[in-house]
């Protein structure tokens, strides 16, 4: 729900901070106090329109700032939104501090917060959630045909795949043939042959120069006064001195290693033989490698792997005839279980649309608007095309909701799909609910809005004292003048000062003793029910 709201340098608001609890919350207030206002931040802060000449004159931009907190498997989850209005240039959107976009605000809001009332963020309008409202309230199972479609979309895909037209085929049967003869006769099933033919090359090529400084390394080490006999005059000379026993372990254990070093680089050298015919061969295979990768992959890992799959595609395309055969006997089969699930889910659709039309109907005659016909229209098999259809008064012909009614009207019909549908955002905003009502039609849209707030978060903009009296939480939006300059204040009421406000609803005056009586009466009442 929506737990906090900033505002600041939006029309005649300078700056409100406001803090919003569960249930039912009125905002009130004298005409052209500056409520729209609210409703208008609310609306930029999910994704709304942006207009700059809603930038406080005198100021460089408006913002607004609002905390949603989300509650899943008992854990809270808080995410804050953010919509800069600047007087020149395009407006900012943030999530939770990061730059966004208005249609990711609009993304967010939409599984957030609903506005109903004479703007456009008004979720119910669209053709898929008036589907959605139909299979949630008719428990419309959708399982079968969406693996029924899901599967013949697999099947369609392996056909497109599978090969384009005859010649299509032949040009990559040839190709693949070509590409099949140089991979086979290349003989590759080693993915690190590479590396191997690179050490060996370089042991070949540089074979002369390896055998030089092997030689010159064994006469360092073996000629007169070499390495191995300087070592052996140093222990010597030590002879079997008791001081020097550390040193000449040492030095018997270098001499040892010296010793079998000698040995070890002499068969080294010994077997490196020049074998131009042998560098010539491995110069070739790398080049060949080199083509390879650069046709079939970046390392020979993948190459192998092309190969692989260059023989399967082959072998998939010259039985391409019967296994055409046997996807296209698939796909026939699998239209027909998809026509037969959608079937069953548009029946399903068709029997839930007449009785959730019904539903709504009862609610509206409470909500002022008996002479309203409503009904939902459910398209050919299996009715994905679904529209809700509304006649807001008697004689009136039926048109889809979203151009049948009134900014009013709307909200009010909005209500009573809300009252039957248990699914929504956890916020809900309605302005202009009330518009055109009152006596005992004001006191069914009241009900109807505190019963909501039984399960979501409602927020609604209203002249009625029946609907301020109804909510668990009351906003008073009051305008003042200060230095010379218009602004809007919001504060919260309770008690005595709740009263005077309802009295005011009711009479237009604050001091009318019997306005303040039926005040106490409604809240009593309220309280009551």
């Amino acid at each position: 729900m929506l737990t906090e709201l900033h505002i600041e340098n939006l029309g005649v608001i300078a700056t409100v901070d406001l803090i919003l609890d569960a249930g039912l919350t009125a905002l009130t207030g004298e005409t052209g106090a500056g409520k729209t206002l609210l409703v208008e931040a609310i609306n930029l802060l999910v994704g709304g329109r942006a207009d700059p000449g809603l930038v406080r004159p005198g100021t460089d931009e408006a913002r607004v700032e609002g905390r949603f907190v989300t509650t899943v498997d008992g854990e809270d989850t808080e995410m804050v939104l953010a919509r800069v209005l600047p007087l020149d240039g395009r407006s900012r959107a943030y999530v939770n501090g990061r730059l966004a976009t208005a249609s990711t605000l609009s993304e967010l809001g939409a599984t957030l917060l609903e506005l109903h009332g004479q703007h456009a963020h008004q979720s119910l309008l669209t053709t898929s959630a008036q589907r959605s409202a139909v299979d949630r309230f008719g428990k419309v199972d959708l399982s079968t045909l969406r693996e029924a479609r899901g599967r013949l979309t697999e099947i369609e895909a392996s056909l497109a795949t599978l090969g384009g037209d005859e010649r299509t085929r032949a040009r990559e049967i040839d190709l693949l043939r070509f590409q099949l003869e140089e991979l086979e006769r290349a003989d590759l099933t080693d993915a690190d042959e590479d590396a191997a033919l690179e050490s060996e090359e370089d042991l070949l090529s540089g074979a002369a120069a390896h055998r030089e400084a092997a030689e010159r390394a064994l006469a360092a080490l073996q000629a007169d006064g070499g390495a191995v006999d300087a070592v052996a005059e140093a222990i010597g000379a030590l002879g079997h001195r008791v001081p020097f026993e550390a040193a000449l372990a040492r030095l018997r254990a270098i001499s040892a290693e010296l010793l079998d070093a000698t040995t070890d680089l002499r068969v080294q050298a010994e077997s490196i033989d020049e074998d131009p015919e042998r560098l010539d061969e491995i110069r070739a295979r790398r080049q060949l490698l080199r083509e390879l990768r650069r046709k079939y992959g970046d390392s020979l890992a993948e190459v192998i792997e092309f190969h692989r799959e260059t023989a399967d595609r082959l072998t998939e395309l010259l039985s391409y005839e019967a296994r055409a055969a046997e996807l296209e006997l698939q796909r026939y089969d699998m239209l027909a279980a998809v026509g037969k699930a959608a079937a069953a889910v548009g029946a399903a659709r068709r029997r839930a649309a007449p009785k959730l039309a019904q539903a709504v109907r009862r609610h509206l005659a409470d909500l002022a608007m008996s002479g309203a016909r409503v009904e939902v229209e459910i398209g050919d098999d299996p009715g994905d095309d679904v529209t809700f259809m509304l006649g807001a008064n008697v004689g009136e012909a039926l048109a889809p909701l979203s151009r049948a009614a009134s900014g009013g009207e709307l909200a009010r019909t909005m209500l009573a799909l809300r009252l039957v549908l248990t699914e929504a955002p956890d916020t809900l905003l309605f302005d202009e609910v009330d518009a055109g009502i009152g006596g005992t039609a004001a006191v069914a849209v009241a009900a109807a809005l505190a019963r909501l707030g039984e399960r979501h978060q409602v927020l609604v903009v209203t002249h009625l004292a029946q609907v301020a009296a109804a909510a668990d939480h009351q906003l008073v939006v009051a305008k003042a003048e200060s230095k010379g300059r218009t602004i809007t204040s919001v504060a919260a009421v309770t008690g005595p000062e709740r009263t005077v406000e309802i009295s005011r609803m009711l009479s237009g005056s604050t001091e009318s003793a019997a306005a303040l009586r039926h005040a106490e009466e409604l809240l009593a009442s309220s309280r009551r029910s």
